[in-house]
């Protein structure tokens, strides 16, 4: 069947290039640039009216010297990439290497589809299907990406529609709240048994340090000397040590702004530090870990964890718990204590309260029957 020709529409004309059952409408627009004719064409439209009503609207745009950019199909998977490599190139390789893993999740699933023609319903399925394989919080990383990245094509008149909006994110169970940290009783037994081992290495006073303080791992390896005030038990967070091929070489910056901070410290394990400094010798970058046989020049966190390992077994520790699971633990006594979450979103250097809130709601949750009856018995 040959294609026929209707009337044309202001500037447009539109053929169908089905067939009478199965019609397949495009639309032509003639448009000339520096002199040249180039018009801009688009099929596959189920009627004319459909093909009309984009038509009227490119026209309206061409007069009022709007962007085309979303007429020319662009891979997802090319603009994801250009975009993150433009935009996020003060961030650190950690952090970067999650957008790496999203782009491929990307390349993976959508391969050389454009971005122009994603929608919500082919956007869930991909949220859906990857789900099915990772963790939500994993998910929510990779959608936030995305979902920035959409923004800025809108913006960019790459697209004209957020397929990510209202998108409901899924993914496998995360591990349960109550593996992650140690009730109070048994961090109270850790802190006194470190106490008593801290003759048998470095690793000790690093776990030690870390129960005490709430501080990240790579925090607490790019600490100097200088970082210690004797005088009033506090360290200086102010930069981190690369201590993986992630991270960058030697000492790098906080993870944000509000994780430059300045945080008190028991005295007693001030104290032990302090004897320390004067019963090892210093090093060029006066790093407080400072293992020179180590390929990152730093006590491992391999190494830490092992020995965190050892102490729980001996104590009879319920959960195995890594280093970094002594950050939760410090969170938790702290909530356990009753102390406010402003203060401890600090003492963490989180960037916002409302993430250490919803971090530990579960154990805020725990001490809601006591808060209940405190108030029933207030008077």
């Amino acid at each position: 069947i040959r294609p026929f020709i209707i009337r044309r529409f202001n500037m447009a004309s539109f053929v169908n290039r089905g067939t009478k059952h199965k019609p397949s409408w495009q639309y032509t627009i003639s448009r000339y640039v520096d002199g040249k004719y180039k018009p801009i064409r688009k099929g596959g439209f189920r009627t004319k009216a459909e093909a009309e009503r984009e038509a009227l609207e490119i026209e309206q745009m061409i007069k009022r010297g709007e962007s085309l950019l979303y007429l020319t199909e662009i891979p997802f998977e090319e603009y994801f990439y250009d975009w993150y490599r433009r935009y996020k190139r003060d961030v650190t390789p950690r952090t970067l290497k999650h957008y790496e893993f999203t782009h491929k999740y990307i390349c993976e699933y959508f391969g050389e589809t454009p971005i122009q023609k994603i929608t919500r319903n082919k956007y869930q399925d991909f949220l859906n299907s990857y789900g099915e394989r990772y963790a939500k919080e994993t998910m929510s990383k990779v959608n936030g990406h995305i979902k920035a990245c959409v923004l800025d094509a809108i913006e960019d008149g790459i697209i004209r529609v957020d397929f990510t909006r209202n998108a409901n994110v899924i993914g496998k169970a995360a591990k349960s709240k109550h593996e992650k940290y140690l009730n109070f009783e048994e961090s109270d037994k850790l802190y006194n048994e470190l106490m008593n081992r801290l003759n048998l290495g470095l690793s000790y006073y690093a776990v030690l340090l870390l129960l005490v303080s709430g501080i990240r791992y790579e925090e607490l390896v790019g600490l100097t000397r200088d970082d210690f005030d004797f005088k009033n038990n506090t360290i200086s967070i102010n930069k981190t040590w690369g201590y993986n091929r992630l991270m960058p070489d030697g000492f790098g910056p906080t993870k944000n702004e509000s994780s430059i901070r300045v945080i008190s410290i028991d005295p007693k394990v001030m104290k032990e530090f302090k004897k320390l400094f004067l019963q090892t010798p210093n090093n060029i970058h006066k790093l407080v870990f400072f293992s020179p046989t180590s390929k990152y020049k730093v006590l491992s966190n391999n190494a830490v964890n092992k020995t965190l390992k050892k102490v729980l077994k001996d104590i009879g520790a319920k959960n195995m718990i890594t280093a970094h699971e002594l950050r939760h633990t410090h969170a938790s006594a702290l909530i356990y204590k009753k102390v406010s979450i402003i203060y401890i979103s600090e003492r963490l250097g989180h960037s916002s309260p409302d993430i250490t809130y919803k971090r530990y709601s579960h154990l805020m949750k725990e001490l809601r029957q006591e808060d209940e009856k405190t108030a029933i018995n207030l008077y």
